[in-house]
């Protein structure tokens, strides 16, 4: 055998296909054995089920690939998506509808800057674990939610405001457009820019980043300014979609996205990821509570099943891992 042929490197295959693999896997299954699966309406489902969790797991890979986590995206959804809407009935009488849904997802980019730059601020600042910060952030953030509509839905969105949850262009989802827009922006942002490539190198390891001129601290910030304003998007989105400010939505969202970004491959200690395995990882999310609706499966065992799929997905980044380091050696 020749020395100089390179030994197949599971690790490393994986890493480049291991995710397109298993949805191509997934989507074959369920088109052979779940019906109405493939169904044109049914697909374009799945797709508007899954357009918000895709937009908060864009910027949650940003954010674990940094070492870090963000386990309030659900609490803030309800939160910044009810204050959009207060807004957005506030101002109607006296703007154009147009205006005023533009003005309501403005707001809500704003309140997400600011959550996200709290969260930046006080991890940098005083140097408290992400997922710590983040749990107070869900209680505050449910709270307010709550006590800012009395725990009632805020009602009377206009058709403009719908439009970003409902509404088409052409053939296409408003909504999916949108996720489409923000996986550019955040691709971009991670492979085209300093800002990602210090991304992956505070990740990976800190302290050579800082050692290289890096302000990791700043870098921190940033990311979690933009988890707040892909995070007020969605709020928009997920609201539109419902045509009302329900403070007790969003539940569980914050499990669907960082499951999203952990089986699209982006590793939860740090350091490695990308949002094109983000968008393959939501839209497997997405195919997997589809298939378990079709086949009406009880709530309680849908839990189970994607408990199961990001412990399996943690389990194989830590496999190929291992096998990657081994062939190095």
């Amino acid at each position: 055998m020749n020395k100089s042929e390179k030994k197949f490197n599971f690790g490393e295959f994986y890493g480049k296909w291991g995710t397109l693999m298993i949805l191509v896997v997934i989507a074959v299954l369920s088109a052979l054995f779940v019906p109405n699966f493939v169904k044109p309406r049914n697909l374009i489902n799945v797709l508007l089920q899954n357009a918000v969790v895709a937009m908060l797991a864009f910027s949650a890979t940003f954010v674990i690939i940094l070492g870090h986590i963000n386990v309030a995206y659900g609490s803030e959804l309800a939160f910044i998506g009810c204050i959009s809407c207060l807004v957005m009935n506030s101002v109607q009488s006296s703007m154009s509808p147009v205006v005023a849904a533009l003005v309501s997802l403005i707001v809500a980019v704003l309140v997400g800057m600011v959550i996200g730059g709290i969260n930046g601020y006080v991890i940098t600042k005083f140097n408290i674990p992400a997922f710590i910060m983040t749990l107070a952030v869900t209680t505050i953030a449910r709270g307010g939610a709550l006590l800012l509509t009395n725990g009632t839905p805020v009602a009377g969105m206009n058709d403009a405001f719908n439009w970003f949850g409902q509404g088409y262009i052409g053939p296409i989802p408003t909504s999916v457009i949108i996720m489409i827009i923000l996986f550019v922006v955040a691709w971009v942002l991670l492979n085209k820019t300093c800002f990602g490539r210090h991304i992956y190198a505070v990740g990976g390891n800190e302290n050579a980043a800082i050692a290289s001129g890096i302000n990791s601290k700043k870098v921190v910030k940033r990311a979690f300014l933009l988890d707040g304003i892909f995070t007020g998007i969605a709020a928009v989105v997920f609201m539109a979609r419902q045509a009302s400010g329900t403070p007790a939505g969003g539940l569980q969202y914050e499990f669907d996205a960082i499951t999203a970004v952990v089986v699209g491959g982006t590793s939860l200690s740090g350091g490695s990821g990308n949002v094109v395995g983000t968008i393959i990882g939501a839209i497997i999310v997405g195919i997997i509570n589809n298939v378990q609706n079709l086949l009406h499966i009880n709530t309680y065992w849908q839990q189970v099943v994607k408990g199961l799929v990001i412990l399996i997905a943690v389990i194989i980044d830590v496999v190929t891992k291992r096998a990657a380091a081994k062939a190095k050696k």
